[in-house]
């Protein structure tokens, strides 16, 4: 099956025309035809049975054929994450992050943080990329970089954690979560979170967790929670 992604398909609607970029993609590069089939999603969860009724490389017009609602995530997974210094580990992060199974992703900027400047239409790309490699219909979330300090202070629902290397009293992640509950967990930059970071988290709620036992990178550790989540929640 080959998934193809837009945000403005739904269920109102009877046809639908791709624009001129993915029109090109799919008449000259994948070579399909009128009375082709495309599966697509609008990344809220849909699922659309379609046939090519005009096969132009500038406007593929598709008959919606059925459409179907996907099964909604079990819990709400928020990884905030600190932007790295090498800009394509974030984004090897983001790509498999979503193929796992996450709903929402902040770039956090900390006292630590050696990249200040995010630009995150490329992230948008990456995360829509990797919803069709793996096959899903919900697109996750992306927000807008945030400092670490106005993160912390909006509201929060469920369970709540900071993944730190300071050598003080944590617990281990995969002991602390609870099946079925929503997730938030804030993973720092290659310096690590401040001490004062770590302290306004606890005043905040935030559970200090442990990882593992071997020091991880910060796009490695955000993997790693992302999967220790997904899998306990399976």
């Amino acid at each position: 099956m080959q998934l193809f992604y837009n945000s403005t398909i739904n269920e109102s609607q009877s046809s639908f025309v791709f624009d001129k970029e993915e029109s090109k993609h799919i008449i000259k590069v994948l070579r399909k035809k009128e009375g082709d089939i495309l599966n697509v999603t609008n990344g809220l969860g849909f699922l659309f049975y379609t046939e090519i009724s005009i096969a132009s490389d500038t406007k593929c017009t598709v008959k919606i054929l059925s459409f179907e609602k996907q099964k909604s995530p079990k819990i709400h997974l928020h990884l905030a994450v600190a932007p790295t210094k090498m800009n394509e580990r974030y984004e090897w992060f983001l790509e498999k992050a979503t193929e796992i199974g996450i709903q929402e992703i902040t770039p956090i900027l900390c006292e630590h943080s050696e990249r200040k400047v995010i630009k995150t239409d490329r992230f948008q790309k990456i995360l829509e990329s990797a919803m069709k490699q793996s096959l899903q219909c919900y697109l996750p979330k992306l927000n807008e970089p945030i400092s670490f300090k106005d993160f912390i202070n909006t509201d929060k629902t469920g369970q709540l954690f900071i993944a730190h290397c300071e050598e003080t009293e944590k617990k281990s992640l995969k002991n602390e979560l609870k099946a079925n509950e929503d997730v938030t967990i804030l993973i720092g930059p290659e310096g690590d979170f401040s001490v004062k970071e770590i302290k306004a988290a606890f005043d905040k709620k935030f559970i200090p967790v442990s990882l593992g036992t071997t020091r991880l990178r910060t796009e490695t550790a955000a993997i790693v929670a992302c999967h220790s989540v997904v899998f306990k929640n399976e």
